[in-house]
């Protein structure tokens, strides 16, 4: 049985984690209505991740005879000035879910639920893809800066994402 303060902390982060996906959907419409459609492409792949990242939280309260308990989704932001300022964002957004898994592992750890504790290792591994991946991606945009043929050129690349 999943001790309280456990099944409280993996709610709030099932939260978090579908704010990540409407943040990611958001950001993916508004390059979508700049028509840098791989950009948009690339959010809304990330965005059916976090969604699956959710899922795999609740299912994990569901396993260890928690409830999953769903709380209003927060709405993100519908503007940005520019494609660096979209992915310098969400690499600070990456790097807090790091920081809100770590805690979470500190919990697991402290309650002594080793249960949890291997079910959150997986999220510990993502992260590190997670936030390599949005750095890649943000330094690449500081590299061509707003020339919008070399935007164009990393637009046509990430819409091969799967």
């Amino acid at each position: 049985m999943i001790k309280k303060s456990i099944e409280e902390a993996l709610n709030k982060q099932v939260n978090r984690e579908y704010y990540s996906a409407y943040l990611y959907l958001s950001m993916s419409s508004y390059l979508d209505s700049i028509n840098l459609k791989g950009f948009a492409h690339w959010l809304r792949v990330q965005a059916r991740e976090e969604l699956a990242h959710g899922m795999r939280l609740y299912d994990h309260l569901i396993a260890m005879n928690g409830r999953a308990l769903l709380q209003p989704i927060e709405a993100p932001p519908e503007e940005w000035k520019s494609t660096q300022e979209i992915f310098e964002q969400v690499y600070d957004h990456e790097q807090k879910v790091t920081a809100m898994i770590a805690a979470l592992m500190d919990l697991a750890l402290e309650k002594k639920d080793y249960a949890t504790a291997a079910a959150l290792q997986w999220f510990v591994t993502e992260q590190v893809e997670e936030e390599a991946n949005a750095l890649a991606i943000l330094e690449q945009i500081k590299t061509v800066g707003d020339v919008p043929g070399h935007l164009f050129y990393l637009d046509h690349h990430l819409a091969k994402r799967e």
